[in-house]
């Protein structure tokens, strides 16, 4: 089977998370700013698209080489072998980035690429006028960093954080995939209780129950190398049935989310339904301050309004401050408040753990990590002699 470079593409601060999952997937990787880059074949593009929780999308690194000038971009991107990827027919729209670049005219890089990729086809295909472009669709994107050329494929499609169960989504959701890099930086288990006080649509308590299932996230999707000719059906349809091999049907999950507006939880009950997770998760309305709990030792993730829009900062400050105080008591729980407000602190009343700048989407935000008791080790067992 033939072999491919390939890379895993994520947000800012948590690409390490995505190198994590790629290492336990059994696939060695290098993590660099912003991506994974690891080698594989087709099975491994298959697997890594359904089971990757974090990353936003696998890649295929076409070619890497150096250019100043259009003739150099042109020659070397028309002596790759796009035939081995393209089809006659293929739809390769190319897009473009250049930063630190001598060639900086990003349009100019985009067309000069699509030229030589066209030159290159229509030769070897006999092909002369324009090429048709109605078959499969091969997104292509050439990247220019310090006058370095990466030429890649995607074989995606629609981001990873598109898991395919969300039908409704609130006022400013957190993506599907950020929520899941989210959970995975707290010490939630899938035997101790979970709570998202703010839950919205639902995103934090989806996410905790498919991971709680070993569920690949990708599995309620296609993506966009299933339509290549060249793909194998075989191979994808082995993956997509190995993966339904390892869900945990019979782990019993304790996972809460709960919201003032009783619209949202509607919404998130319909999400969680359309995932098959509707019976793992108990949405219900309910006012922030009045959660109160005699289970020890479970996580609390939330993803509050961040007070953005002019007059909400007081009020969104106001409900941080009900946070300090219905949290307080629960000593045993761990707490993971997302915000972009760095006065966090100060309103919850007490000083975090630790925290962590993540991005999401372009807006810098912090997670506020407040670790509750470790729960007491069981005694070892007396060796018997």
């Amino acid at each position: 089977m033939k072999e491919f470079k390939l890379v895993a593409t994520a947000a800012s601060g948590i690409e390490a998370l995505v190198g994590k999952e790629l290492r336990d997937l059994g696939i060695e990787c290098d993590v660099e700013n912003g991506k994974a880059i690891f080698n594989g074949d087709l099975e491994t593009i298959a697997t890594t698209n359904l089971w990757l929780r974090t990353a936003d999308r696998v890649k295929i690194i076409v070619a890497e080489f150096e250019a100043t000038t259009f003739e150099e971009l042109f020659e070397q991107t028309k002596a790759i072998h796009w035939e081995d990827l393209l089809p006659m027919d293929a739809e390769f729209p190319v897009s473009g980035k250049s930063i630190k670049s001598t060639l900086f005219s990003v349009s100019d890089c985009q067309a000069i690429t699509k030229k030589a990729i066209v030159n290159r086809l229509s030769e070897y295909y006999s092909r002369y006028g324009r090429l048709p472009e109605s078959g499969a669709k091969f997104p292509i994107e050439v990247a220019l960093l310090k006058d370095k050329v990466t030429i890649t494929l995607d074989t995606t499609g629609p981001s990873l954080f598109k898991r395919g169960y969300r039908l409704e989504k609130g006022g400013a959701p957190l993506k599907e995939n950020m929520a899941a890099a989210i959970i995975e930086l707290t010490n939630w288990r899938k035997e101790r209780p979970f709570y998202d006080p703010v839950c919205g649509s639902g995103t934090f308590c989806i996410e905790a129950a498919l991971i709680g299932r070993n569920m690949a996230p990708g599995f309620n999707r296609d993506f966009m190398f299933e339509a290549w000719p060249w793909v194998d059906k075989k191979i994808v349809d082995k993956v997509r049935d190995a993966a339904e091999q390892q869900v945990d049907y019979d782990v019993e999950l304790d996972i809460l989310g709960t919201d003032i507006d009783p619209r949202m939880i509607e919404i998130a009950k319909r999400n969680a339904e359309e995932v098959g997770l509707g019976d793992d998760i108990t949405f219900k309305q309910m006012n922030l301050s009045d959660f109160t709990t005699d289970k020890e030792y479970g996580v609390i993730v939330a993803n509050p309004p961040y007070g953005e829009r002019l007059g909400e900062e007081d009020k969104v400050r106001a409900l941080y401050k009900i946070m300090g105080r219905t949290y307080k008591p629960l000593d045993t729980w761990s707490k993971y408040i997302l915000t972009s407000d760095l006065t966090f602190e100060t309103h919850y009343g007490s000083k975090a753990t630790k925290k962590r700048k993540l991005y999401n989407g372009a807006l810098r935000t912090d997670l506020f990590q407040y670790w509750g008791k470790r729960p007491p080790r069981k005694p070892r067992e007396e060796s018997v002699n």
